[in-house]
């Protein structure tokens, strides 16, 4: 059933559906090895966590009028994720269902192994007029990689407005990503598990796509335009804290910069400087900082 707990506001620039979940963090000297062991953890703590609760929460920061469509439950971990996001100042609307929960093995560069503790399903579908409303009121929609924003994606498309959808470190092959590939307007990835990130990014300009993006991690970004030239950046020089929700902060920034009017240049230089501004914290964005003493570790 919908949840109560919903901002008044109705209309929105960018519409996000997808995950934001309560995360668990753990940071080792090294990723563990598939055998029977012990390792003492560096550091750990409690936080927000879901990709597209990172986009939410660095469009909000930019000052782009956002809001995010999730799923939590009433527990007390989905608690701690509206509160948060909420004190934030994050637009939200929210379906009860399970809350979504990851326990993340982190190294200090940025190596990751999550694990999948809890994740919800899809919505029933009762409001999804009200979210037809907002996604052609807005300049664009985030679809992020789950049960719910797939649910929703011909909704999406039968709105016109431009489709943005992450795929994260899609290997080129798997099934799951492709009704999102297909609806794409610009296309994010990393290049984790890709073997040839240009041919890639060419290969969605070819079907479609009118701007496609693939993260570097340190060495920056790359993207291939709608008229098939190639763009680099690189990376904005800052000393990490912690890696979680980089890749969300710069598909923000180049989000906010292209609805500006900004060119493909521009707006990739905009999302290193966003990606940067989360690297410094420990949380998904600095909005965070002064919030969670407030909600709970």
């Amino acid at each position: 059933m919908p949840s109560s707990s919903e901002s008044a506001a109705e209309s929105a620039s960018v519409v996000i559906v997808g995950p934001a979940s309560w995360n668990t963090i753990i940071v080792l000297d090294r990723l563990p090895e598939p055998v029977p062991h012990m390792q003492f953890a560096e550091d750990t703590w409690e936080t927000v966590g879901g990709t597209s609760a990172g986009k939410a929460l660095s469009l909000t920061a930019l000052g782009r009028t956002t809001r995010l469509h999730a799923i939590s439950g009433t527990d007390m971990e989905g608690g701690r994720v509206r509160d948060a996001l909420r004190a934030a100042g994050v637009q939200t609307s929210w379906d009860d269902g399970v809350t979504e929960r990851h326990l993340n093995l982190m190294t200090r560069e940025g190596g990751r192994v999550s694990l999948y503790l809890s994740t919800p399903s899809t919505a029933e579908g009762t409001r999804d007029d009200r979210m037809r409303d907002r996604m052609v009121a807005a300049d664009a929609v985030v679809l992020d990689l789950a049960a719910e924003p797939l649910r929703l994606l011909p909704l999406a498309r039968s709105t016109s407005t431009p489709i943005w959808v992450d795929v994260h470190d899609y290997d080129g092959r798997a099934q799951y990503h492709r009704p999102f590939l297909d609806a794409a307007d610009a296309v994010f990835c990393n290049a984790d598990r890709l073997d040839d990130p240009v041919v890639f990014l060419q290969s969605r300009i070819a079907a479609g796509a009118r701007l496609a993006v693939c993260t570097l991690g340190a060495e920056g970004a790359m993207a291939v335009d709608e008229h098939g030239v190639v763009h680099r950046v690189p990376a904005v020089p800052v000393e990490v804290v912690d890696t979680n929700g980089a890749g969300d902060a710069f598909l923000a920034g180049v989000l906010d910069a292209r609805l500006d009017g900004a060119g493909v240049a521009t707006a990739l230089e905009a999302g290193a400087r966003s990606a940067a501004a989360v690297l410094r914290t420990r949380h998904l964005h600095p909005l965070l900082d002064p919030v969670l003493g407030a909600v709970g570790k």
